[in-house]
């Protein structure tokens, strides 16, 4: 999204403490006469986002369209969605790192579900009256302190397997098969705990690490002018053949690469929501 005066965005980092609980913050409002739609593509974080002013609208793949009220939780992303700011509408984003929608709410969204109020996820109605507190704050970054002040309570600890897993750093070795040895546990039970606590499976990041890997080169081209070479893109991010990397687009976008190329000024990277 552009930054002016009438359409802003911006992200928000957060407290050294808070640095494994969340990744960012991000706020956008739009004070045009016109909606602003934008594409945001999958990112595999878990996202609260609170809407202020009018309405905005979400869209899925699938041509699901939910419009936000007050607050939601979508996540994790493992597929591009559209999200629409209506004239006069705002909205604050919570992006949650790694396994930390587990750690506050016990529970890891399930893949494409549908977005929900996080109400539903804890016995309190405490997000809507959270909403209406962050309402009367007029400066966005008192929100977000209000936010990690509030937060607080909930954060419950990390366990020793999803520590291992969220550091794991050695792409020389599969972590599954690493960790289950050093914690002298079955594989499957590392499997298990990876897809409990994270939402997502280690072959399901793996595969979305390649493909991000081909985004970031294709607007490396796109920022030098240089023609696009496919092949060298194929080979330096793993594929075995152009039509894997399609497949992969169409996957993740419901786009061509060509066609990524094309609208990429309407979508937003996972450094930018």
């Amino acid at each position: 999204m552009t930054d002016s005066d009438e359409n802003t965005n911006y992200r928000i980092a957060v407290p050294s403490e808070f640095k494994a609980v969340f990744s960012h913050f991000y706020f956008a409002e739009n004070k045009t006469d016109l909606p602003v739609t934008k594409t945001l593509l999958p990112n595999f974080q878990t996202i609260l986002v609170f809407s202020f002013g009018a309405n905005v609208s979400l869209k899925s793949q699938r041509n699901t369209t939910l419009k936000t009220e007050k607050c939601l939780v979508v996540g994790p992303i493992k597929q591009a969605f559209d999200y629409t700011l209506e004239p006069n509408s705002e909205i604050l984003v919570a992006n949650f790192k790694e396994d930390a929608f587990y750690r506050f709410f016990g529970t890891a969204l399930l893949t494409h579900s549908l977005p929900i109020h996080p109400d539903a996820l804890i016995a309190e109605n405490c997000f809507s009256a959270l909403w209406e507190e962050l309402l009367v704050i007029p400066d966005t970054r008192d929100r977000v302190n209000y936010i990690l002040d509030f937060c607080k309570p909930y954060l419950k600890e990390q366990n020793t397997i999803t520590a291992l897993l969220a550091d794991f750093k050695d792409d020389s070795l599969n972590p599954i098969k690493a960790i289950a040895s050093r914690t002298n546990q079955t594989e499957r039970n590392i499997q298990l705990n990876q897809k409990k606590f994270f939402g997502y499976t280690v072959k399901e990041i793996s595969r979305y690490e390649r493909f991000l890997k081909a985004v970031e080169q294709i607007q490396k081209t796109t920022q030098t002018d240089a023609k696009t070479d496919w092949l060298t893109i194929v080979e330096d991010c793993g594929y075995y053949d152009q039509s894997q990397l399609i497949h992969d687009f169409k996957h993740y976008m419901n786009l061509s690469p060509t066609k990524f190329l094309k609208f990429q000024e309407d979508i937003c990277g996972s450094k930018d929501f």
